[in-house]
């Protein structure tokens, strides 16, 4: 399956919109990563703990857009966008989505 932000592919011409397709995922950040966190500012650097935790996030939510993409026929998902946001109190949870119109292609030039 073809995933990308761009609103079109070279050599596959869009033949069908579908429709838009979501993927959501909300992670938990625990206390051990956050005071591991707050160290990291203190002494500077990047937060491991925290990358890991985003770039998870983020990889479960395309794949379920491409999930619900490939449940309804497509073969691309086009104008990909990803948003982050924190949510809860203290805005301890991490929440991704990743949305995109599904499409199914003409045979490549």
């Amino acid at each position: 399956m073809i995933v990308t932000t761009t609103q079109s592919v070279e050599g596959y011409p869009v033949t069908q919109y579908l429709r838009i397709v979501c993927g959501e995922t909300i992670a938990g950040v625990n206390a051990f990563k956050d005071i591991a966190a707050g160290f990291r500012n203190i002494v500077g650097g990047r937060s491991e703990a925290y990358e890991r935790e985003l770039m998870q996030a983020r990889e479960t939510a395309l794949a379920e857009m491409v999930q619900r993409a490939q449940e309804l026929g497509a073969e691309g998902v086009i104008g990909v966008d990803i948003d982050y946001e924190t949510l809860g109190s203290e805005n301890g949870m991490l929440m991704v989505t990743a949305s995109g119109t599904a499409v199914r292609f003409s045979a490549p030039r």
